[in-house]
């Protein structure tokens, strides 16, 4: 066997080599004593069969992929450990040649990361100031929630509430057929079709309407695209939104706890803080992690890639409730193709391993550690943050290895950024050497 290294790149090593024609052979001839008691032959008993009939039977091909299933990925290892590579996966095999037997060998080796001088990096969370116009936005929508619905005896107007009988087709297929339908008219609406809400506008209690609307070529329902539809609309009755007054009532209807407005004011406005100093907590360490990461030299194998993207579609399709139904399901909602959806996912899969090979060297260099008190005070803080009638079953979830693993994870992530955000500040400590070059 002749192994030719012939370049490093991309934390992956490439291989070439050259099988013997000796080694071939014989591991034809073990091949061929597998497959012959495999194989029936016509005037031969099972397993008796000899090796110049079978290769006429079923090709000398036939027996060297046979040979070769086993011989290349033995003769693959065998090679890696002679050449003292460390791969941290799979390598990726390609037969190029048969005669002589030749084969590729793409092997995946550990990422490295090169640290930059993130003890450099200043900067800090965004001040958060609630505006008077914020809150008063939110007042408006609970107003909005809280509003009912009046009948009137005028012509239908944009926002208002119809109550419709409509009867449709697209191209002669029946599409919407209902009676009692309450509709909004929303300006702008492109349900059911582009242009209805405005169809409606200006008709009054009583009245039927024909008329029909093109849909875009370029509308989301592919199978809609560039067709029209046929409506006939009746309108049953017209109601109009009826706001309720900005009062203490208003607020006690919202919650019996707040006796005033100015107390519902008081949450809203608390509210909205929390959730703009989560947002820009959620900002500066995304900001800080770019910054850091740019100073970095991370490379890692493309499988990560690979593996990342399978992880992140994963969560995709959990966090819409689609794993169930499976893949192909999933890609016919968005219209996409399996390989354009993790197309898209590659950079961001890419972003993600370098951060997180980031963080874990930084967790070493700055000696971080998270204990198993941490990781049991953690589970403690989940179980409570749980529902009563809950707690026993995530107690029962979080007792085991792997999610006290999970847990431990997030922890060091969440104590690295921590100790960023104070050498980011100026209050960190400084150090006056930085390893670099190590294998993660």
């Amino acid at each position: 066997m002749k192994v030719n290294r012939d370049k490093t790149e991309n934390s992956q090593v490439f291989l070439t080599v050259e099988l013997d024609p000796a080694e071939v052979e014989e591991s034809m001839t073990t091949a061929y004593r597998r497959l012959v008691k495999k194989m029936n032959i016509p005037g031969f008993r099972k397993g008796k069969t000899p090796r110049e009939v079978l290769e006429r039977y079923i090709g000398r091909e036939g027996i060297l992929e046979e040979a070769l299933n086993q011989l290349v990925p033995e003769s693959c290892a065998q090679a890696i450990k002679e050449q003292e590579i460390e791969p941290i996966a799979q390598p990726k095999i390609e037969v190029t040649q048969t005669d002589p037997v030749i084969f590729t060998a793409i092997v995946p080796l550990a990422p490295t990361v090169e640290l930059g001088d993130y003890h450099s990096v200043r900067m800090e969370p965004e001040k958060v100031e609630v505006t008077e116009e914020q809150v008063s936005a939110i007042l408006e929508e609970v107003r909005h929630q809280q509003a009912t619905w009046e009948p009137v005896e005028r012509p239908a107007e944009l926002k208002d509430l119809a109550v419709l009988d409509i009867d449709s087709s697209v191209d002669g297929t029946p599409f919407i057929n209902r009676q009692g339908v309450q509709y909004q008219l929303l300006p702008e609406s492109a349900a059911p079709a582009p242009g209805f809400a405005e169809q409606i506008v200006g008709m009054s209690k009583g009245e039927e309407k024909e008329f029909t609307i093109p849909f875009p070529e370029d509308y989301p329902r592919k199978e809609m695209a560039g067709k029209e539809a046929s409506f006939t609309v009746k309108v049953v009755e017209i109601k109009q939104e009826m706001l309720p007054e900005l009062n203490d009532e208003l607020a006690r209807q919202v919650n019996p706890d707040f006796d005033t407005l100015e107390l519902l004011r008081k949450q809203i406005e608390e509210n909205i803080r929390l959730g703009s100093e989560r947002k820009s907590r959620e900002d500066f360490e995304q900001r800080l992690m770019d910054a850091v990461v740019e100073q970095a030299k991370v490379e890692f194998p493309p499988i990560m890639v690979d593996v990342e993207v399978e992880r992140l579609l994963g969560e995709q399709m959990n966090r819409i409730q689609m794993s169930e139904k499976g893949l192909e399901a999933y890609l016919k909602s968005i219209n996409k193709t399996e390989e354009q959806l993790k197309d898209e996912l590659r950079p961001h899969a890419s972003k993600r391993i370098a951060n997180s090979l980031v963080l874990g060297r930084i967790y070493q260099e700055e000696e971080i550690e998270v204990s198993d008190s941490d990781i049991d005070n953690e589970i403690e803080t989940i179980i409570k943050d749980t529902q009563p009638d809950k707690n026993e079953e995530m107690s029962k979830m979080l007792d085991n290895k792997g999610a006290r693993d999970s847990i431990k994870q997030a922890l060091m992530t969440k104590k690295t950024i921590e100790k960023l955000t104070e050498i980011a500040a100026g209050s960190g400590e400084a150090q006056s050497t930085v390893k670099e070059g190590e294998n993660d």
